[in-house]
C-alpha cells in the first residue's frame, strides 16, 4: 500500500511507524554514502591535486580541482531534472537505486584515474568527467530523497524526521574527514599524496553495495495514480503553472547552499590556506565542527514543527546576515583549534535552521506529481551556481588579493536569502498535494 495515502492521517499503528521510521533509515543511509563519496574528493584534494596539476603553486593547485569540484555541481541540473522526472514518472525508490548505483561507479572512476605524470593533460579531463558522473548522480539523489522523507515522515513531525536527510549528509561529509584523520595517522603525508588518497574513493564505492541492499527494500511513497498523472514530471508544466514556487526554491536554495558549503567543505581549507593551521590541525576541527553539526539537525527539524518552516528559515538569513563577516574575520587570524572549533561550530548553528529543513520545505512547495522535479532541479540549479561554486569564488578573491569580498558575497545571498523566505507559506503542515 503506497504510504502517501494516509498522508492526512493524525495517528498511525506501531506497525506503520516502524515502517515508516525503517524506510527513513533505509532512505537516508544511501544518502550518506553518496555524499561520502561527492565530499571525499573536497577533503582530498589537497592531497591528490599536484597528482593531476603538478606545475602549479598550492593555491592554484586547490584553485584548479576546485573547479573540478564546481564542474561535478554543474551536472546536477541535469540529474535533478532526469532523476526528478523518474521519480515522478516511475518511483522515489527506483530513482534512488539508480542514483546511488551511479555514484558507485563515479567514484570507482576517480579512484582507479592515472596521474599528470603517467598520461599527461588527460589524467585532469579524466578526473574532470568521473566529477561530472558523479555529478549527474547526486544531482538526481537529493530530489528524490528529500522528497521520499518527507513524504514518509509523520505528520506533525516532518520537520524533526526530515532532518534525517541533513543528519547523513553532514555524516558523509563526516565520514570523509574522519577516514582522511586515519589516513593521516597510518600513512605519511608523501604517501597519501603518492597513493593513499585513492582509499577513500574506494571505501565509498564499495559501502554503496549496502545503500543497494536496504534501497531495494523500500515502500514506494508514490500510486499509480500519481505516476501516471498528466503532469507527472513534466518540465513545462512545473515552470508554467508551478512558476513561483520553482523560483522560491530556487533563491533561497542559492544563499542556503552557499553558506553550507562555505562553514562545511572550504572551511578546511581556509584554516589551512589563511589561518595558517596545519592539514592535520584543520581535519580535527572540522571533525568536531561536523559533529555537533549533524548532532542538531534534529533539534532545530522539531523546532519547525513548533514554530513553522518560514520563521526557521527567516532565523536562518537574518541572523546569517550579521555574523557572517564577523565569523569570518575572527578566523582569518584564530591560532587557537578550541577557538576555531567554536567559531564554526556557532556558524553551522545557525545554517542548521536552514538545513534541518531545506528538504521538507522545498517539498512543501510542490504537488506530489512534480514534487521530486521540482525539489531536485530547483535545488540543483541553486546548487550548482552558488553552492558548488564556493570553493572556487573564495579561492578566486583570495588569489585576487581582495578575499575579503567573498565575505561580503556571502552576507549579500543571505539577504536574498531573507527577502525570498518572506513569500513562504506559513502552515508548518503544508503540504500541495494534502489540499
Amino acid at each position: 500500500m503506497s504510504l502517501n495515502a494516509d498522508v492526512g492521517e493524525v495517528s498511525y499503528t506501531s506497525a506503520e511507524v516502524r515502517q515508516r521510521i525503517y524506510s527513513i533509515v533505509a532512505a537516508s543511509s544511501g544518502n550518506l554514502v553518496e555524499w561520502f563519496d561527492f565530499y571525499i574528493f573536497a577533503f582530498g584534494a589537497i592531497y591528490f591535486a599536484p597528482q593531476f596539476f603538478p606545475k602549479a603553486n598550492p593555491t592554484v593547485q586547490l584553485l584548479n580541482t576546485a573547479g573540478v569540484f564546481a564542474a561535478g555541481f554543474l551536472m546536477r541540473p541535469i540529474g535533478g531534472w532526469l532523476f526528478g522526472k523518474i521519480a515522478d514518472t516511475k518511483g522515489r525508490k527506483h530513482s534512488m537505486v539508480v542514483s546511488v548505483a551511479l555514484m558507485c561507479l563515479g567514484s570507482l572512476a576517480i579512484a582507479a584515474s592515472p596521474n599528470y605524470a603517467h598520461v599527461g593533460i588527460f589524467a585532469p579531463i579524466i578526473l574532470l568527467l568521473a566529477r561530472m558522473f558523479q555529478g549527474l548522480s547526486v544531482g538526481g539523489e537529493y530530489g528524490a530523497t528529500a522528497t521520499y522523507m518527507s513524504e514518509v515522515a509523520l505528520k506533525g513531525k516532518r520537520g524533526f524526521f526530515s532532518s534525517f536527510q541533513y543528519v547523513t549528509l553532514i555524516g558523509g561529509q563526516l565520514l570523509a574527514v574522519l577516514v582522511i584523520v586515519i589516513l593521516q595517522m597510518a600513512l605519511s603525508e608523501a604517501d597519501i599524496k603518492n597513493w593513499g588518497w585513492r582509499i577513500p574513493f574506494v571505501i565509498g564505492a564499495l559501502t554503496s553495495v549496502v545503500a543497494l541492499k536496504l534501497r531495494s527494500t523500500l515502500t514506494e511513497t508514490t500510486t499509480d495514480q500519481s505516476r501516471a498523472h498528466k503532469d507527472a514530471g513534466n518540465l513545462l508544466v512545473l515552470i508554467t503553472k508551478y512558476k513561483k514556487s520553482f523560483l522560491i526554491v530556487l533563491g533561497y536554495t542559492a544563499g542556503g547552499s552557499l553558506s553550507f558549503y562555505t562553514f562545511t567543505t572550504y572551511m578546511q581549507k581556509y584554516l589551512v590556506n589563511t589561518a595558517g593551521f596545519s592539514i592535520k590541525s584543520s581535519s580535527h576541527v572540522m571533525s568536531g565542527c561536523l559533529f555537533a553539526f549533524m548532532i542538531i539537525q534534529p533539534l532545530f527539524g522539531a523546532l519547525s514543527d513548533k514554530i513553522g518552516r518560514k520563521r526557521n528559515m527567516l532565523l536562518f538569513a537574518g541572523i546569517g546576515v550579521f555574523i557572517t563577516i564577523p565569523v569570518m574575520m575572527a578566523l582569518r587570524t584564530v591560532t587557537n583549534p578550541s577557538m576555531a572549533f567554536l567559531l564554526i561550530s556557532f556558524a553551522l548553528a545557525v545554517v542548521s535552521l536552514y538545513t534541518s529543513v531545506a528538504g521538507i520545505v522545498k517539498a512543501e512547495m510542490f504537488p506530489i506529481e512534480l514534487r521530486a522535479l521540482g525539489v531536485g532541479l530547483a535545488y540543483a540549479i541553486g546548487n550548482a551556481l552558488f553552492g558548488g561554486s564556493a570553493e572556487f569564488v573564495a579561492l578566486a578573491f583570495k588569489a585576487a588579493g581582495i578575499e575579503s569580498g567573498f565575505f561580503i558575497y556571502v552576507t549579500s545571498m543571505m539577504a536574498v536569502v531573507f527577502i525570498v523566505s518572506l513569500y513562504l507559506p506559513n502552515d508548518p503542515e503544508y503540504l500541495a498535494n494534502d489540499h
